[in-house]
């Protein structure tokens, strides 16, 4: 055997050395026997060839985009994820259960403005839902023939004070953000300040509740009237009288017929 010739068997040695190796590293360890090829009888196209439809197309499923989320209410959320977690107020981060930011419809015209959660808002999480709250609906519902769901109602202070004494200046002012915040996204057409501290903090004036009753008065383009609040009317059943005319010249205002 010549060199050449030898040279020759160990190259094809090895390339069918390595084709192995790369079969092996590929999963095939076994090579079946091979099967003699089957002869497939080939169709001759005639000279006119036949015409062949295309498929109708399938149609598929198309997810159809979601409702757009209300510009309002994801804005009050945000808002309200922020007052969970603040921390401004040590005396009141101590003493709240929960904070208590606001309720009703996020495009309501009229807005009622309290001073500060209580007790039963405290547990709750949500404004005027004890005695003055009931209060709050008979005004809303039986008064002005409205519902609470058509309304917005917040307060100054989104924590309950201690034994629910009036907000102190320093936390009536940390807590403006979060007012200011509600009032521009709602965008109330009236506000309905309930009680002299609702009245001061919104207004920043000190007159007092009976002289700032009856009329309107602006806010940044937003018609504001001043009533006391309904915890003070269940200690004084008088000034009841006196409530209902302002809230009758708050309807007549807003186009709201009184019976």
């Amino acid at each position: 055997m010549t060199d050449a010739n030898q040279n020759v068997r160990v190259r094809t040695a090895r390339a069918i050395v390595q084709r192995l190796e790369s079969l092996e590293r590929a999963g095939i360890t076994h090579m079946g026997k091979a099967r003699r090829p089957v002869a497939v009888p080939v169709q001759v196209p005639s000279a006119a060839p036949t015409r062949v439809q295309a498929p109708a197309p399938i149609a598929l499923p198309v997810a159809l985009p979601a409702a757009p989320a209300d510009d309002r209410v994801a804005a009050l959320a945000a808002v309200a994820r922020k007052v969970a977690a603040c921390t401004r107020c040590a005396e009141l981060v101590k003493n709240r259960t929960q904070t208590v930011f606001g309720v009703g419809n996020p495009h309501a015209r009229l807005a009622f403005l309290g001073e500060a959660p209580g007790a039963d808002e405290d547990r709750q999480g949500e404004p005027f839902v004890g005695r003055a709250g009931q209060l709050l609906n008979d005004i809303i519902v039986k008064g002005m023939r409205m519902r609470r769901e058509d309304v917005y109602i917040l307060n100054i202070l989104r924590c309950r004070p201690p034994e629910n004494r009036p907000p102190l200046p320093l936390e009536a002012a940390a807590c403006r953000e979060y007012l200011d915040a509600q009032l521009a996204i709602v965008q109330p057409e009236f506000i309905c300040c309930l009680g002299a501290t609702a009245a001061h903090n919104l207004l920043g004036v000190d007159t007092p509740i009976g002289k700032m009753r009856g009329h309107f008065i602006d806010y940044k383009g937003i018609k504001v009237i001043c009533t006391y609040h309904p915890a003070y009317v269940l200690r004084n059943p008088p000034a009841k009288r006196q409530v209902w005319d302002d809230i009758q010249i708050l309807m007549a205002e807003m186009g709201i017929a009184v019976k």
